[in-house]
């Protein structure tokens, strides 16, 4: 494995352990849904380098998508955190 890859995978494996038990249960039953609503924030964890991003309505690959409204607002805060501090863009 890639150090870049095994990082992407360190990174996602950190931001899954930020979650609490019903989160990981809510995240799970968003990932059945067919599509986020239309100004949702989230995060694709195959792509976390992309910072949040904001569902335009269209289909949105839902196996790997973090909804914001999955979460707890602290956690949200958190996961945010671990990412600038991960990319080097904490201050």
């Amino acid at each position: 494995m890639q150090n870049e890859q095994r990082s992407a995978y360190v990174t996602r494996e950190e931001i899954l352990d930020l979650l609490s038990a019903e989160e990981v249960a809510r995240v799970s039953t968003a990932e059945t849904a067919s599509k986020l609503s239309h100004g949702e924030e989230y995060l694709d964890m195959k792509e976390l380098g992309q910072g949040v991003r904001t569902a335009d309505g269209l289909s949105v690959p839902m196996g790997f998508v973090l909804p914001r409204s999955a979460l707890h607002s602290d956690t949200w805060r958190k996961i945010i955190a671990h990412l600038a501090t991960r990319s080097g863009r904490a201050g």
